[in-house]
């Protein structure tokens, strides 16, 4: 999932690892979230927006994408 995290992180003058201590994970997971290796829970992306003060929406793009969403996995749909 494409996201914005980077952007407002650095707008708040953070680095990964200041981030990840508010949120309770570690600069490696912040790190995998930035570059699109790992997509947060719903409750991580919503605690990492509280810090940005911003909603979800802004900051991860829920756009479609080539990959089949979990729920299409789960269903069969090609």
């Amino acid at each position: 999932m494409k996201n914005k995290m980077k952007e407002f992180r650095e707008s708040l003058g953070l680095t990964q690892q200041q981030l990840g201590e508010l949120v309770g994970v570690s600069r490696q997971a912040i790190n995998a979230i930035e570059t699109e290796k790992y997509e947060p829970s719903i409750w991580l992306a919503y605690d990492i927006c509280k810090v940005f003060h911003c909603s979800i929406e802004e900051v991860f793009l829920f756009e479609e994408s080539e990959r089949k969403s979990r729920a299409q996995q789960s269903r069969g749909v090609i």
